[in-house]
């Protein structure tokens, strides 16, 4: 819910430019009929409005802001500037915006557009602007989930409250039926229980997610799946409340919710490991039949799963063994967690958090069973998988500097799903390499550096060369090239990576000897 960091304000021109357009982005081989190339921008307006409800309703966020911004240049066509239609565009935009991660100050833009349009909308005689105070509400609405997702939370319920009130208003008069008024209550009713439960507020939060939920049963019925979303919210605060029976029940209603709709197996799998991990935050013991049971029909549902489906497999096996631990079955937990280390190699990569994590419930597992050299050998390896990890943000850091890109670097970190870490890392160095050496790098299509598989073979020719100074802890054997240093314990592979006074070639020299001299 929280998002710490916002992207900059990107410029809309080019999309819209793009929206009224007629000549593609990409050259498509069956044209278009002439019936669909001239067609009256009313008509367009229609279908681009379908296309983006369609995609919302499928999930696919980013193609519906496509067909939103589309939208907005269409209602400029037909409607004009200061048309509340206009305004109503911007507002669909903006909870467009909403539904993608990172986005919420392009949300928050919009809907300041759209209220400025609204303000001038807003003539004599009043008896004729319902549909100007209805899209009010909405601009409120919207406006308050944009500042919540800023963490302006005092903003966000100043525009909540107005939406309310305005809402009340128009029930009162007439404007607006009461089966409106009640769907328009359950959203602003859970906007507002997430703002305290943003705040960690949860006492403050549950009546609010009680009348979500209540109201959303009343206007969609309770089977419906808009109330699995509620539902989980609602445990959650539960939970953090201490009312884990409640907590659980209401997991295991969104749980039979999703069953009745035919879902995937992940879907199934995912709502089932809910009920599971409930069990499990309640520390009862009389729950532990539910997490069982529940732990097992999640793993069943994902056992022959492939991609992001064994990906989760493991994860939720990971909390299963967690689960059995505590329970008092660590031989049953450790055994299934050796097994599941080789899976974990392959899907994840060698170096991987995921299999550092392993390393140290197995770890753990062989020191309280009394085996301490198992316990060392596995530790150690963790160790070293830990001071990996370092490395690589290391490395992904001075790119950034160096390079001027804006990198993320978790996600250097994180292997790919069918990849290799260690192939990751090779790639990362020698880009560097190549940069130290002055060479060009090759750009992909967006004209960003790609990654070098080409310079892989320079891995095998750094040359160590004299050190102007050296860090402690760091030994190394002379100054002749091709040459592996020994020895190297993760204290001293991370003195040389703080030591601030190493040229650039230095510092890939020390990345070098790091990356051939593993802990086993």
């Amino acid at each position: 819910m929280q998002e710490s960091k916002e992207t900059p304000i990107s410029s809309h021109l080019d999309e819209i430019v793009a929206a009224i357009s007629i000549t593609p982005r990409k050259k498509i081989q069956n044209k278009l009929p002439q019936t669909a190339l001239f067609q009256p921008p009313r008509e367009k307006l229609h279908l681009c409005e379908e296309k983006a409800k369609s995609y919302s309703s499928s999930h696919e966020y980013k193609q519906a802001v496509h067909e939103l911004v589309r939208c907005i240049a269409l209602t400029r066509i037909c409607y004009g500037d200061s048309h509340w239609k206009l305004a109503e565009a911007h507002i669909n935009l903006a909870q467009g915006y909403l539904q993608l991660k990172g986005l919420s100050l392009q949300a928050k833009q919009h809907a300041e557009k759209a209220k400025e349009i609204l303000t001038s909308s807003i003539v004599p005689p009043y008896d004729d602007n319902t549909d100007v105070f209805r899209c009010s509400i909405e601009l409120f609405h919207t406006m308050g989930r944009a500042l919540l997702s800023l963490q302006k939370f005092k903003e966000a319920s100043e525009n909540l409250s107005k939406a309310e009130r305005l809402a009340k208003e128009l029930l009162q008069c007439g404007r607006i039926i009461k089966e409106e008024w009640i769907e328009i209550q359950a959203r602003i009713k859970l906007s507002s229980a997430q703002i305290y439960q943003s705040q960690k507020k949860p006492k403050e939060a549950l009546p609010h997610y009680q009348e979500a939920l209540e109201y959303i049963e009343i206007s969609r019925g309770e089977k419906s799946l808009e109330c699995v979303p509620i539902l989980r919210e609602l445990a959650g605060v539960e939970q953090a409340l201490g009312l884990h029976d409640a907590s659980i029940n209401h997991f295991l209603q969104a749980h039979l919710i999703v069953l009745s709709r035919s879902p995937s197996q992940e879907e199934a799998a995912v709502s089932a490991h809910f009920v599971a991990h409930a069990g499990i935050a309640s520390g009862r013991t009389e729950h532990h039949d539910v997490a069982e049971q529940y732990f097992q029909e999640s793993m069943a549902n994902l056992k022959d799963a492939e991609g992001t489906g064994k990906a989760r497999f493991l994860s939720i096996q990971d909390d299963y063994c967690r689960f059995l631990q505590v329970t008092g079955q660590k031989e049953r937990a450790t055994s299934i967690l050796r097994e599941s280390l080789e899976a974990k190699v392959a899907m994840f990569g060698d170096l991987s958090p995921e299999v550092a994590e392993t390393y140290r419930l197995l770890g753990g597992a062989d020191l309280a069973q009394g085996n301490h050299s198992g316990a060392h050998k596995k530790l150690k390896k963790l160790s070293w998988r830990k001071m990996m990890v370092a490395c690589s943000k290391t490395v992904a850091r001075g790119w950034s500097k160096v390079v001027g890109e804006s990198r993320d670097v978790d996600k250097d970190v994180e292997a790919p799903a069918h990849g290799s870490s260690e192939e990751k890392m090779k790639s990362i160095l020698a880009r560097m390499l190549a940069l130290d050496r002055g060479l060009s790098l090759p750009s992909r299509s967006d004209g960003k550096a790609c990654l070098l598989p080409a310079c892989s073979p320079f891995l095998s020719t750094f040359s160590a060369g004299p050190c102007m100074e050296t860090p402690p802890g760091f030994q190394q054997r002379g100054a002749t090239q091709k040459r592996r240093v020994g020895n190297l314990s993760p204290k001293a592979v991370q003195d040389f990576l703080r030591f601030p006074n190493f040229p650039s070639s230095q510092f890939i020299c020390g990345l070098k000897q790091c990356w051939l001299n593993p802990m086993e």
